[in-house]
C-alpha cells in the first residue's frame, strides 16, 4: 500500500513542474498568480502524502497548515497590490 502512495507522491511532485511554465511565461500577470497558487496547493498535497509515508502525519499536517495560510496570504497581498496599482495587462 506504502508502495502506491509512494507512486503517486513521485507523480505529483513531477507534476508540480508543469505549471512552472505558467509562471515563467504566462501571458498576464494573473497568469503567473494562477500557476503559483496552483504550485502552493500541490505542495501542500505532496506534504501530506511525504508525512502519510513517514508515519508522522500529525507533524506534517501542522507543516501543511501552517504552508497553506503562507500560500493564501500571499496570493490576497499580491492581489491587492496589483489592484491598488491598477496593473491589468502586461
Amino acid at each position: 500500500m506504502d508502495s502506491v502512495f509512494l507512486i503517486g507522491t513521485i507523480l505529483l511532485a513531477i507534476a508540480i513542474v508543469i505549471p512552472f511554465y505558467r509562471v515563467a511565461y504566462g501571458p498576464t500577470v494573473y497568469d503567473r498568480i494562477l500557476g503559483a497558487g496552483v504550485i502552493g496547493t500541490k505542495t501542500i498535497v505532496l506534504i501530506s502524502l511525504v508525512g502519510y509515508i513517514f508515519n508522522r502525519i500529525d507533524m506534517f499536517i501542522d507543516i501543511v497548515l501552517a504552508y497553506a495560510l503562507l500560500n493564501f496570504i500571499g496570493t490576497v497581498a499580491i492581489a491587492k497590490l496589483l489592484e491598488s496599482k491598477g496593473i491589468e495587462k502586461e
